[in-house]
């Protein structure tokens, strides 16, 4: 199944009433307040919101800007939204797709068999004429119970040893790999043996994935390859989600360092690598 539906395509499945289809609203900004009022101005009909930093993301404290939610909360969280198992979840945000790859990335982790994140977000959905509304949906409560797994997950160790042994993609711009500067974390660089691999390379200027072919292309040049071990980290596991993504557009499974740079800095016993190389 291809892990991403145009606005045309989840038009047409709502206008020929398929009920199967569950949709949330994950949109999110760094660092800013709750995109909440966003969405009660205006959000694809049927759609329920979930907060990315206080539904969907762990206590903080660990290191990790955003930790994994207990899975047990998580599944309160998604039947809240009305998720059940057999339901085919579409997530979307405001069109960045990083809190909705992040929510797919969670729903797979966790064991859901349908999840697609709509390419391009509200933006795409209204460019192309479709409507929104501020009408919150009345939704039954879901089913869907997590059970963590379902996809590979790396933490620190696994991060390091897959550095050495397979392709490990650095997520961040850039900038941030090569350790000139960052903003966010105490220390400036990158996992050694990572390979930089910007998640804004994945999209076209109006912020779409890229064709399959395009995106197999740019991983294959990294040697992130179909059969290849491959994982991905960014900052906190947001845009690294993003990438794992793309990957799949691509045909390239791909394990998620969660924790990410967050986490791997937080130790300050781990090695960090700077400059354009590998190292």
């Amino acid at each position: 199944m291809n892990p991403i539906i145009s606005a045309r395509e989840l038009a047409e499945r709502r206008a020929a009433g398929e009920r199967s289809l569950r949709l949330l609203d994950v949109r999110w900004q760094s660092s800013g307040p709750s995109c909440r009022p966003e969405y009660d101005a205006g959000h694809l009909p049927g759609a329920v919101y979930v907060d990315l930093e206080d539904e969907l993301t762990g206590p903080k404290g660990t290191g990790c800007r955003h930790p994994l939610p207990d899975p047990a909360v998580l599944g309160a969280v998604l039947r809240r939204a009305g998720v059940s198992a057999d339901d085919d979840v579409i997530v979307y945000d405001g069109g960045q797709n990083w809190a909705a790859a992040r929510t797919w990335w969670l729903l797979r982790w966790t064991g859901h068999r349908s999840v697609r994140v709509l390419d391009g977000g509200v933006a795409a959905w209204t460019a192309a004429g479709y409507e929104l509304t501020d009408e919150v949906p009345e939704v039954p409560e879901g089913d869907f119970v997590p059970a963590p797994g379902a996809v590979p997950l790396l933490d620190a160790d696994g991060a390091a040893a897959l550095a050495r042994r397979g392709v490990l993609l650095d997520a961040r711009a850039a900038e941030r790999y090569r350790g000139e500067v960052e903003p966010l974390d105490p220390v400036a660089g990158h996992i050694p043996g990572a390979l930089s691999a910007p998640t804004t390379d994945n999209v076209d200027g109006n912020g779409l994935f890229r064709p399959a072919a395009e995106l197999a292309e740019r991983f294959a040049a990294l040697g992130a390859v179909p059969g290849a071990e491959v994982g991905v980290y960014c900052g906190s596991g947001v845009s690294g989600a993003h990438e794992v993504l793309a990957l799949a557009v691509a045909g390239v499974p791909a394990a998620l360092y969660a924790g990410s740079w967050s986490e791997w800095t937080a130790d300050p016993s781990r090695p960090v690598a700077t400059g354009a190389q590998p190292g």
